[in-house]
């Protein structure tokens, strides 16, 4: 069972550090508002896949995975969201927004969590996972529920753990980010980011 459960945590260890959309949203807010709103973002994505393992154990993942439709629907509205997020950060940079204030800070704090909870509930690729990889990492000596109960458990942990520390060590350099052309550069970058997330989840829907 132990050796069952720490391969299941490499596997989900690895598919959690690969740069996807969700490093890209909490890099948007640590550089924006600081470390506490990454942080925030942060346990977004991880509520969102909280939400998407209870869904996975009470069945409604595997329907989504298994409806051509629902799944599409759900992708494209997915890649519309980062599409949106993307538009913003790009408009932003073209801006030269300045970086929110320490008392502008709290009014956008459910804003932050908001959005990286959005941005994983609107990505079905974890539905997939959850009702496809995931029963086959689970260990031997567990009930179905419980097994995939303790791999969401620590799909989560091992989530803000890392984005948690991605967004510390980010928020550390804000001052150099918040140099207005490495703002304007890293707005830019991580607008054109999340756009070719955004058009490449809205591809693969094709």
């Amino acid at each position: 069972m132990w050796t069952q459960t720490a391969t299941a945590a490499g596997v989900l260890a690895l598919l959690t550090v690969v740069p996807g959309p969700d490093m890209a949203v909490v890099t948007k807010r640590a550089v924006a508002a600081g470390r506490a709103e990454g942080l925030r973002t942060a346990a977004g994505i991880t509520a969102g896949l909280l939400a998407w393992g209870v869904f996975t154990v009470v069945g409604l993942a595997a329907v989504l995975a298994a409806s051509a439709e629902a799944y599409l629907a759900v992708k494209l509205l997915g890649a519309g969201y980062l599409g949106f997020l993307g538009l913003q950060a790009l408009w932003q940079s073209r801006r030269g927004a300045p970086a929110p204030t320490a008392e502008a800070a709290p009014r956008s704090s459910r804003g932050a969590f908001v959005t990286g909870l959005v941005s994983n509930l609107l990505n079905p690729k974890i539905a997939v996972f959850y009702t496809g990889v995931l029963p086959t990492l689970a260990p031997d000596g567990l009930s179905a529920t419980a097994g995939m109960s303790l791999l969401v458990l620590l799909h989560a942990v091992l989530t803000l753990s890392w984005l948690g520390t991605y967004a510390y060590v980010v928020s550390r350099a804000r001052s150099v980010f918040e140099r207005p052309r490495v703002r304007r550069a890293l707005d830019r970058v991580t607008g054109v980011v999340l756009l070719g997330f955004g058009v490449r989840i809205a591809a693969e829907a094709g």
